[in-house]
């Protein structure tokens, strides 16, 4: 359905813009140092906004609005549902951090900025047009940059962050420069005219596959593969750990529903071109990923090593979805990575949410010998981080598991040549990938603790951990839920 002002597809995010604002200047007049007033309306705010998205989402309806520049569909509206969760949690998870560090003695930034970082995330999902999806990822970037600096008496904190702006400016650059030449080729910044110009075959091929490789290598920098990976350790270990889980979560939603737009719904007549980029960026994060993290002793860095290399297994999803032109491996494959991403950003929450748990005041737990037997002072959270380990490492019966099976199968499915290579490499780089997982186990359960100090959190903290460890074992018993949302958003979503 098209209409040319359907204000009602932008409900959630008009709520979302209004109530940053409203927070915003509330937290003016805001004494407590912990910022409960910010706090409290902030996860209102998002719930709010989620139980919105998730209505839309299960009505099942495409709408367009704006002539055709933002389009809500169930693929973007499931996305939107998850981001929103992920920055709910990642604030439950961060507030005691942040006010440990004096982080929100002056302001509530963490969550003002947190807000605008995933209106942002709403805006890079619904877009429709070359600009409104730029426009999305800069509101982004720019609030994560300010996130990643927020504290200013931390030299590490402003370095991390001068290292994330620089290499960001660079990457969005080459995404605009990509995106403007495909404007140039085909005359619109409307994805699905852009698609249908393409289709047409009235371009020449090699006017348009430039275009393509500077739209990759942008993409690529906001998944964080190899090459365009180096901000990505640098960033993890210098930001505020709550930051880094700001940062680690959502945006990697964000990231694939823009992947979608631009290289699946605008961009599918040229696959067999962008499929094989993808295919040397899989292969180079798995490699560079599990093998770097093995060498890492401190914890974010040896994630965000982790990190390159999960976002290696989403590729091989995205890469499998045309064969030779023939489309029909598109829901299956695009469908897995959907939910590969999801899995993976839920298992990243707990991780996080165990490592912001045992930092205290002067402390940040970052090395991987400060979780030294964690089961004997906490077996609650030493038990939610081996949880989320095993996953990461795809050990059954973890949704990690599932998500590789599931996007392994979509590769080998696919029948394309080398695809069975492909799959054997993905899973010898995930078996040398367990090695540093499971090391930070043995850390846990049978080393000595370094400290006798029982592991304390606050009621709230407390039963989202719990719940959020529980559904990543329950999700990989029964995936068929989630496996299934994924597969019908992404089927109607494909329809349109």
């Amino acid at each position: 359905m098209i209409e040319k002002f359907n204000i009602a597809a932008l409900y959630p995010e008009l709520l979302l813009c209004v109530m940053a604002i409203v927070i915003a200047l509330v937290d003016l007049f805001v004494k407590c140092p912990k910022r409960t007033t910010t706090y409290v309306l902030s996860l209102l705010t998002m719930l709010a906004v989620a139980f919105m998205q998730a209505s839309d989402a299960m009505a099942g309806h495409t709408v367009y609005s704006f002539g055709t520049m933002v389009v809500s569909d169930p693929m973007g509206n499931w996305l939107k549902c998850f981001s929103t969760l992920s920055v709910f949690v990642t604030m439950v998870y961060g507030r005691p951090y942040a006010a440990d560090r004096d982080m929100l003695k002056y302001g509530g930034e963490f969550f003002t900025l947190g807000l605008f970082a995933l209106l942002g995330m709403y805006v890079m999902i619904s877009g429709n047009n070359f600009l409104v999806l730029y426009l999305g990822l800069e509101l982004l970037t720019l609030a994560s940059y300010a996130l990643v600096a927020l504290r200013r008496d931390s030299a590490v904190a402003t370095e991390a962050a001068m290292k994330y702006f620089v290499l960001g400016a660079l990457a969005s650059g080459f995404l605009l420069y990509g995106l403007s030449m495909l404007y140039g080729a085909t005359g619109t910044l409307d994805v699905s005219e852009v698609f249908a110009i393409i289709a047409s075959g009235q371009i020449k091929h090699q006017v348009l596959v430039l275009g393509v490789v500077f739209v990759v290598c942008g993409l690529a920098f906001k998944l964080g593969v190899v090459p365009f990976h180096t901000w990505v350790p640098d960033v993890y270990q210098g930001a505020p750990t709550a930051v880094t889980l700001m940062i680690a979560g959502a945006p990697k939603l964000a990231a694939f529903a823009m992947v979608m737009r631009l290289l699946v719904d605008g961009l599918m007549p040229l696959a067999m071109d962008w499929q094989q980029m993808l295919m040397v960026l899989a292969v180079a994060s798995l490699l560079v990923g599990n093998l770097a993290a093995i060498a890492q002793n401190n914890l974010k860095r040896m994630l965000a090593f982790s990190t390159i290399a999960q976002m290696g297994f989403v590729l091989i999803g995205l890469l499998s979805g045309v064969v030779e032109g023939d489309s029909t491996p598109a829901a299956n494959a695009y469908s897995s990575a959907m939910f590969y991403i999801i899995t993976y950003v839920l298992t990243t929450l707990a991780t996080f949410g165990v490592i912001l748990l045992l930092a205290k005041e002067g402390f940040e737990s970052e090395e991987i010998t400060d979780l030294a037997g964690l089961n004997q002072r906490s077996p609650l959270y030493a038990g939610v981080m081996a949880i989320c380990l095993f996953s990461l490492a795809g050990v059954p019966p973890m949704v990690g598991f599932y998500a590789k099976l599931s996007v392994l199968q979509a590769l080998i499915a696919s029948g394309q040549a080398g695809s069975l290579a492909l799959a054997v490499f993905a899973v010898l780089m995930s078996l040398i990938g367990a090695f540093y997982y499971l090391r930070v186990i043995k850390v846990m359960y049978f080393d000595d603790p370094i400290t006798a100090t029982t592991v304390t959190a606050g009621q709230d903290v407390r039963v989202v951990l719990t719940i959020n460890g529980a559904l990543v074992l329950i999700l990989g018993l029964m995936p068929g839920g989630l496996m299934g949302l994924c597969a019908s958003s992404i089927v109607q979503s494909l329809g349109t």
